[in-house]
């Protein structure tokens, strides 16, 4: 099977030959004849076990032990009794390989038909080597970059005993409130669904059980991002024209490109909660989709059923579940699916029901080669973590990544040999643990690059390169779960004085040729139980920002975040502004390349930059207003307008476009168009500009967004190149879901195309599409 990019797109296009396809069928045949006979030989007990996914939390601290003896703590205890009673089906949370093999050991040994334990954790942006964070990925725009990433993750997932992530996070977020807008691809549905089917592809490989992949578990079946004023875990109301258009199309990709698990969503979806919502899992994932991988709850999710006041009780909970077609249960504690054969005497669900659910678990186990081979290598596994192209691979992955906001005067790049002294100033330019962002567990400190390290690295002896921390670290206003791993919460200094530390900030600044100020949100202000009301830089870093600005030296801001933040007054006065996010392991190498002119930016912004929190939400694709002349004029207070628009990144070079074409005019609604256009690199160094097309549809069965995104390509130039970009629109780019109809339409119409460097584009033209 080859898998080939249809260029204007990125979207994978499988050329399936007919050996492939006799292929698929033996295997399948050989998958399901192996479940069927495990299935027949199962009690109800049994089979409600392999349905039953536990956290185990690792060890504690014993002084009595001998050294180097593993102890588990009270809840993992709990978990190992459970499995030896043949309980329990599935892990998370184990990536120690010692670990792994004792507790397969013992799952094996337990369970009366030796079935072995499935392995899950979150590997959202890399295991041991951490790369950029998923929202920083998207902002490459760069889907064979994003690919590479989640296969050097998997790699090292898979070498350590894991067999499955809970990635990727394809929730669109247009409330940058929500935390978890840090684990997507952003607002838009089309740069979601390239960057979903990335990540599979990365994770999987050429599908569940190839080698060195781990079965990739795209979530939160469904609309997640669209929770109630940027809540974590509150209701979701949503359109059906809004769920299918926006929010359901990511998880599509996903399906498409062989996702083998889907995990569902906490929150109640227009009222019935997602983990039991027989509609969303049946009709839609399994029905309209043909999904045929397994399916798995968020943490306690099944139990929550009954905190939504959908379910009565546990008992009810699981079976509710269960009919919905919720495969496996994640637990902490007591949970439901524990209750299922209680539930099938009863008569709640049907023992055929628990079968189905059942057997695409084990599916799962026996594509993924479990049976024969459950145990890890460790001392591969190690020589694996180890090595160092991995490392590499992070660097790059963060220097594509980057966002140039802005960037007058020319500050960007710097010049070695015109300086003689840089200051490093903020609490989070000498920081490791922040630079690696939320969502990663078992990363390695020692080998991580600050930002301070660095610049240091690469200035080299001849320039000093001078440090202050200027404010000390922001505290989290309320205490999470997460904070408890890796520690996770900024350490407050002792000793440290507010005011000297300012002063000798700004006197550092003072006394430098340049200053490079690195502002934005500590790594657990951002991720699941992190929404802000705020968009505020936290802490007093506006006012250090401030100090230094007032200095007169030349400041470059570098923003360290997961969502966008109150930039208003560094956008008008801070010369150059460069988004770095959480840019992983080798985030301070690449930074310093970036800010030296090694390479020069060229991410994109995957959402819309507000000015301020009041505007949220706001994002490009809005349908056209009642007075569309003033459509940035609806606040008295400012403008209406975005401070960033969607697709908004500078490099260190300028674009040209032009030669807009269309090879027709008019076509028909099953036709193609094929849209060319002209980028010319005018600068005078080599850079990459991402070509993006939008599209309009002028009228029609319903009102239809300004602008939507339709294709994109990252194009590499040297200084003074041209290149013709090649686009093709099909009914694919132009169909939507009706809300009227309640059906996908293809509408004839006149249809606005606009081909540039952002959602503001303005080389355009049009083309007709007749009735037919």
């Amino acid at each position: 099977m080859t898998v080939e990019h249809r260029e204007g797109t990125d979207v994978a296009q499988a050329d399936v030959t007919q050996a492939d396809v006799t292929q698929a069928a033996v295997d399948t045949a050989a998958v399901e004849s192996r479940v069927e006979d495990l299935l027949a030989r199962m009690s109800l007990a049994d089979k409600a076990a392999q349905l039953t996914q536990y956290f185990h939390f690792g060890r504690q601290d014993d002084a009595n032990s001998p050294e180097g003896e593993f102890v588990p703590s009270q809840q993992a205890a709990a978990v190992e009794e459970a499995i030896g009673r043949g309980e329990v089906g599935s892990l998370l949370f184990v990536t120690d390989p010692e670990q792994v093999n004792r507790l397969q050991r013992l799952t094996i040994e337990s369970n009366p038909h030796g079935i072995p334990a499935l392995f899950g954790f979150d590997v959202i942006h890399g295991l041991r080597t951490i790369f950029p964070v998923p929202i920083a990925m998207a902002a490459s725009w760069d889907p064979a970059a994003i690919e590479a990433g989640q296969a050097v993750a998997a790699r090292e997932a898979r070498a350590v005993g894991v067999h499955w992530t809970f990635a990727p996070n394809v929730d669109i977020a247009r409330d940058p409130r929500w935390g978890r807008i840090i684990e997507g691809a952003g607002e838009d549905p089309f740069l979601g669904a390239v960057v979903a089917a990335a990540q599979v592809r990365g994770f999987q490989g050429d599908g569940v059980g190839a080698p060195e992949r781990v079965i990739a578990g795209p979530k939160h079946f469904a609309a997640y991002g669209a929770t109630v004023g940027g809540r974590d875990y509150d209701e979701v109301n949503v359109s059906d024209a809004e769920l299918w258009n926006v929010y359901l199309p990511p998880f599509k990709a996903a399906v498409d490109a062989g996702a083998g698990n889907v995990m569902t969503a906490y929150m109640d979806l227009n009222g019935i909660p997602a983990t039991g919502n027989e509609w969303l899992l049946k009709d839609v994932l399994r029905g309209a989709w043909g999904f045929e991988g397994f399916l798995v709850s968020d943490a306690n999710a099944v139990r929550s059923l009954v905190t939504h006041g959908f379910a009565a009780d546990l008992t009810d909970a699981a079976a509710r579940a269960v009919k919905a077609g919720l495969d496996l249960e994640m637990a902490i504690g007591d949970a439901a699916y524990g209750h299922l054969v209680d539930a099938v005497e009863r008569g709640l669900v049907s023992e055929d029901a628990v079968d189905a659910c059942v057997r695409r678990v084990l599916a799962a186990k026996v594509r993924l080669g479990l049976f024969e081979d459950p145990y890890v290598d460790v001392e591969r596994a190690q020589e694996v973590l180890a090595d160092p192209v991995h490392r590499e691979a992070a660097r790059v992955a963060a220097e594509r990544s980057a966002v140039l906001l802005r960037n007058e005067i020319g500050l960007l790049p710097l010049d070695p040999t015109a300086l003689s002294s840089v200051a490093v100033i903020g609490p989070l330019a000498d920081s490791r643990r922040d630079i690696i962002g939320p969502w990663c567990f078992d990363f390695d400190l020692e080998e991580t690059v600050s930002v301070l390290e660095g610049i240091r690295a690469r200035a080299g002896d001849d320039v000093e390169v001078r440090y202050a921390a200027g404010v000390r670290p922001a505290q989290r206003g309320t205490p999470s779960i997460f904070d408890a791993f890796g520690g996770n919460r900024p350490v407050d200094p002792e000793g440290f004085d507010d005011e000297a530390e300012l002063a000798r900030a700004v006197e550092v600044a003072r006394s430098s040729d340049v200053a490079v100020v690195v502002v934005g949100e500590w790594q657990n202000m951002v991720g699941e139980q992190a929404s802000r009301s705020s968009l505020d830089l936290p802490g007093r870093q506006l006012e250090l920002l401030q100090a230094v600005v007032e200095t007169g030296t030349p400041v470059v801001a570098l923003v360290m975040n997961g969502r966008p933040v109150d930039l208003q007054w560094a956008a008008e006065h801070v010369p150059a502004i460069l988004d770095i996010w959480y840019p992983g392991t080798q985030g301070g190498a690449a930074v310093a390349r970036l800010l030296f002119g090694d390479v020069s930016p060229g991410g994109k912004l995957p959402f819309t930059w507000p000015r301020s929190v009041g505007q949220v939400p706001i994002h490009y694709a809005h349908t056209t207003s009642h007075d569309p002349d003033n459509q940035g004029l609806r606040y008295w207070d400012e403008p209406s307008t975005p401070l960033y628009p969607f697709g908004h990144g500078l490099a260190y070079s300028t674009f040209a476009y032009s030669d807009l074409s269309l090879d027709n005019a008019s076509i028909g609604p099953e036709d193609d168009v094929t849209v060319t256009a002209t980028v010319t690199n005018t600068g005078d160094r080599d850079a990459d500009e991402v070509v993006q097309l939008y599209l309009h549809q002028r009228h029609g069965t319903s009102s239809r967004p300004v602008r939507e995104l339709k294709g994109f390509q990252r194009v590499p130039l040297r200084a003074g190149e041209s290149k013709q970009v090649r686009f093709v629109v099909g009914p694919d780019q132009r169909r939507y879901w009706n809300a009227a109809k309640r059906d996908w339409v293809l509408d004839a119409s006149t249809f606005d195309v606009w081909v540039g460097g952002d959602s503001t584009a303005d080389l355009t033209t049009t083309f007709e599409v007749t009735a037919g």
